[in-house]
């Protein structure tokens, strides 16, 4: 089978302009996350001291915080090609031989999502990650013949939203495991004026923090809500950005103080409201807010969480006092000091 056979599905959207051009472009202009770059560029100076192929790398943690991002900057910084692909979108093992083997040696291989792959991919994977070689069948039924075929020593990154799904073979296989966490407002400011400085946006210190501070720890957001901020002051004031049109233009959005939008706001509400403050199942959450489980787990409850809005127990999910008082209600004796203060 050769390489010119083989159709390789790509799963990454492709980005506007923008949206490329307020990536950096060195591992060192890449805001937050300092454990995780300073491992990452151990990592990177070790094996090009060595002139070896980087070990695989899982990344995890919510989405927005620069997972796709660290993995074309680990490539640029080795000086290899990266190829992007996701789970959900390999659906047999042909998919997967034609993306290893098109990848020279030291290259990288991006599979986001990649808890959603089939659990037959996953064990396809398991010889190309750690022997370098697949099996590849070339025939079916009685006379089945499976011929093995090596591959060029390169690096898998993986990137999930749901660590705990990942099967344990899958993740021993990693030689770096790194979580990413919500950033600190005062590294969300900064990511905002650099994208204010690359998009040209007149921009006080005042109106990058007040974008920042309801960015939700996200960059991905901050930069969303910079870019219709941007155009509420181009339309409604002069063109720059100061701390009282970001607040006009993100009321504007729903987004209020702490970060929360509308489908936030239709959770804790739901809950408060229709639940008694819980506790109450995902999946009923789910359908009386309508919207995917999956989304409102990955998504939006850990930011409400973090943020003492809602907890998570065994029984299902509750509303903290802290929630109850962020629309104006008395919480119940029993919940008065959760997440109090």
């Amino acid at each position: 089978m050769s390489k010119l056979q083989v159709t390789t599905p790509e799963s990454l959207p492709e980005e506007s302009g923008a949206d490329a051009a307020l990536r950096p472009s060195r591992l060192d202009e890449f805001v937050g996350q300092a454990q995780v770059k300073s491992s990452l560029q151990i990592a990177i100076d070790a094996a090009k001291g060595r002139r070896e192929t980087l070990d695989h790398i899982l990344f995890f943690g919510p989405p927005g915080l620069g997972k796709t991002t660290l993995a074309m900057l680990m490539a640029r910084e080795m000086g290899v090609q990266l190829r992007t692909t996701s789970g959900p979108v390999l659906e047999k093992p042909g998919d997967l031989v034609g993306l290893l083997t098109s990848l020279g040696r030291g290259d990288m291989l991006f599979i986001d999502e990649i808890h959603r792959m089939k659990p037959a991919l996953e064990e396809f994977l398991y010889p190309a990650m750690e022997d370098y070689r697949v099996d590849v069948r070339i025939a079916d039924g009685p006379n089945a013949q499976t011929i093995p075929m090596a591959l060029e020593r390169f690096t898998l990154i993986g990137a999930t939203t749901r660590f705990g799904l990942l099967t344990p073979p899958m993740r021993a296989r990693f030689g770096l495991v790194e979580r990413l966490g919500f950033y600190p407002p005062d590294e969300l400011q900064q990511i905002v004026a650099r994208s204010a400085s690359i998009l040209q946006v007149p921009m006080d210190e005042e109106g990058a923090s007040e974008i920042a501070r309801r960015s939700r720890g996200t960059p991905r957001i901050a930069n969303r809500l910079l870019r219709r901020v941007r155009d509420y002051a181009q339309v409604r004031a002069d063109g720059h950005i100061t701390a009282a049109v970001a607040d006009a233009a993100l009321a504007r959005l729903n987004v209020d103080e702490f970060g929360l939008d509308d489908m936030d706001v239709r959770i804790l509400t739901t809950i408060i409201e229709k639940f008694g403050g819980g506790p109450v199942g995902l999946g009923t959450v789910a359908v009386a807010v309508g919207e995917d489980a999956g989304t409102l787990q990955d998504v939006y409850e850990p930011y409400l969480i973090q943020q003492g809005f809602l907890d998570r127990t065994p029984r299902g999910r509750c509303a903290t006092a802290l929630a109850y008082r962020r629309f104006g209600l008395v919480p119940p004796a029993g919940q008065a000091n959760i997440f109090d203060g």
